[in-house]
């Protein structure tokens, strides 16, 4: 009943509609600006900068995974970042986020890295305990810091 695959070009409208669906799930609707374009360009010329899985549910789209790859200067290897993990409503309980992220861990052992991290809301209790149970750490002692927008345009041209 559930597959998982490499997302093609083709998949780029139903990302972004993962996309925004995530979006509206983080109560965070207006704040997604990217386009089909910006995929398709980011995710599917010579260069990928992102990669993503597409799992559906006897033939219907379940869930996305959206990563990329990082660097751990540390362990001098490459690590897996995951930016998205999405299920539908619908698809919730039936092992759907499970088998993106076993995917992803399979991946990720093939390619020899050292770690695969990500981030989650603090209020989203059930998805903190389901990656606990999956035996991920929490890393309490770090901080996100974010600069973007304004700031960003600020600190490049001002220094």
């Amino acid at each position: 009943m559930l597959v998982i695959r490499k997302a093609e070009a083709k998949d780029v409208p139903l990302m972004l509609q993962f996309i925004r669906e995530l979006a509206e799930y983080e109560r965070e609707p207006q704040a997604v600006t990217a386009t089909e374009a910006d995929l398709l360009r980011d995710g599917f010329g010579p260069s990928p900068r992102y990669f993503c899985l597409v799992a559906e549910w006897s033939g219907t789209p379940a869930g996305f995974a959206f990563y990329f790859h990082s660097y751990s200067t540390w362990l001098g290897r490459w690590g897996l970042y995951l930016e998205d993990l999405f299920v539908r409503p619908a698809f919730r309980g039936k092992g759907v986020g499970k088998g993106l992220l076993v995917e992803l861990a399979r991946i990720g052992v093939a390619e020899k890295i050292g770690r695969m991290n990500w981030q989650v809301l603090d209020w989203n209790q059930s998805a903190i305990d389901f990656y606990e149970r999956l035996g991920a750490r929490r890393l309490s002692e770090w901080e996100t810091f974010r600069l973007a927008g304004e700031a960003l345009e600020r600190l490049a041209r001002d220094g």
